[in-house]
């Protein structure tokens, strides 16, 4: 344990105790010299460390530390299994061998240093980076409120960026559904799409949407500033390509790129922790996609049915199904809808065949509380079981370019399920339009 009061030299020793915990606390210098190097031969005291508020406050939601290959999002308290601090993060998989916790305890201003374990998630498909958690467990008597991570025990704790622990002090479910989209890229311009799929989340429940924003167009900006202004979007900070060279694709092309896909899957699991204490369940979905219920008029009797019949139950999957925006109907042609940007999906009610032999992705409702780990299509770890959702009880509405471009009009199946929210729906997009656009 290191003492770092404002009248106390900091003198970081390592030594290890079951394990885990680099704690030091001894007051002669000079035996704490001969210790330290009894340990770690290698090692010598390090500068004074001073108060740990003192360290640099991290701003960004990304923030690359000194090797460049370690990236932290957020860290999370997890006392689920044990006490732990889970850092959402990104690193590369064979480079980034070690990492260390340092906490500190207050009031007292005790630093305590742990080695932690570098979970690289599985579903990397193929990238030398991928989203990592990188847990620190606890120190007993301690609830620290900050942590920095450094690749070594030893240092100058004023020179680590230091961050936030959230999730630390238990809070009331605020919300009961939270949309997670992850991520917004390419200069988005999808607008029309966008609106209705905010509002369709709107009808269908939902109070909160969280966006994972690299960049979009001029005119997407006042919508999103519209939607956070009346407390619907909430917006992350997503500069990936500022550390990384990122892909548009899910899986690595030996091209030179870093990461897949703009780091989504680091975006979805940091949403699921930074959700986990104030919203009942968390959607998985990209905004061209709905998740339409067939059985019941909105997401929270389905949930509420589907729970009942499936106890225990914390992630439930919904197949995918392609409604190819090159197919239209000539209903609802809304004029004043023409001039903006996007697709009008109240004209896209053809969906794709199931292809034979290919499975359908599925996007997922979780109850956060019940996931350790998730990838864009099914969790990589959780507690309880997971449920296919039955395509007679809820299906994914996703518009989009076609999967089957080749198929005859006739050959597509007819599903106007969309239709019947078409009054609200209409009537929601014009007032955000003639707020926004219009």
């Amino acid at each position: 344990m290191i003492h770092c009061g404002k009248k106390h030299i900091c003198i970081v020793v390592t030594c290890v105790l079951c394990t885990s915990f680099l704690i030091c606390s001894w007051k002669n210098p000079q035996l704490q010299n001969n210790i330290t190097r009894k340990i770690f031969p290698q090692a010598t005291t390090a500068s004074p460390a001073g108060e740990f508020s003192r360290g640099k406050q991290a701003q960004n939601v990304l923030t690359a530390l000194k090797d460049n290959k370690t990236f932290i999002i957020s860290p999370y308290f997890d006392d689920r299994e044990s006490k732990v601090t889970r850092v959402i993060g990104i690193v590369h998989h064979e480079d980034v061998k070690q990492l260390y916790c340092w906490f500190c305890c207050q009031p007292d201003g005790q630093i305590y240093v742990s080695k932690a374990k570098i979970d690289v998630h599985s579903d990397r498909f193929g990238f030398p980076y991928g989203a990592t958690d990188i847990v620190c467990l606890e120190p007993e008597n301690c609830d620290p409120t900050h942590i920095a991570i450094h690749q070594s025990p030893r240092g100058n704790i004023d020179q680590l960026p230091r961050f936030e622990i959230k999730n630390r002090k238990a809070e009331t479910l605020s919300v009961d559904f939270t949309v997670c989209i992850s991520a917004m890229f390419g200069n988005y311009n999808n607008v029309l799409q966008f609106i209705q799929s905010v509002e369709m989340y709107k009808i269908l429940g939902v109070q909160k949407v969280v966006i994972y924003k690299n960049n979009c167009s001029h005119l997407m900006e006042k919508v999103l500033k519209f939607y956070m202004e009346e407390g619907t979007v909430e917006i992350i900070p997503w500069p990936i390509n500022s550390h990384l060279n990122v892909s548009s694709r899910w899986h690595f092309m030996q091209d030179g790129t870093h990461i897949g896909y703009y780091g989504q899957i680091t975006a979805l699991n940091d949403c699921i922790y930074r959700n986990m204490q104030r919203s009942k369940f968390v959607v998985l979905n990209d905004a061209d996609e709905i998740i339409l219920p067939l059985k019941h008029p909105d997401w929270k009797t389905m949930m509420k049915s589907l729970q009942e019949e499936n106890p225990g139950t914390g992630v439930f999957l919904f197949e995918n199904h392609v409604f190819p925006k090159t197919i239209s109907t000539h209903m609802f042609n809304i004029s004043s809808w023409n001039t903006v940007p996007g697709v009008n999906i109240l004209q896209h009610v053809h969906r794709e065949p199931d292809r034979k032999d290919v499975i359908n992705p599925r996007k997922m409702i979780v109850d956060p509380q019940k996931v350790i780990q998730t990838s864009v299509h099914s969790v990589l770890r959780a507690y309880g079981k997971s449920v296919k959702v039955p395509m007679d009880v809820a299906l994914v509405y996703h518009c989009r370019v076609p999967l089957q471009g080749n198929l005859p009009r006739e050959s597509l199946i007819r599903d106007t399920t969309l239709w019947r929210y078409n009054s609200s729906l209409i009537m929601n997009v014009n007032k955000v339009l003639n707020q926004t656009i219009l």
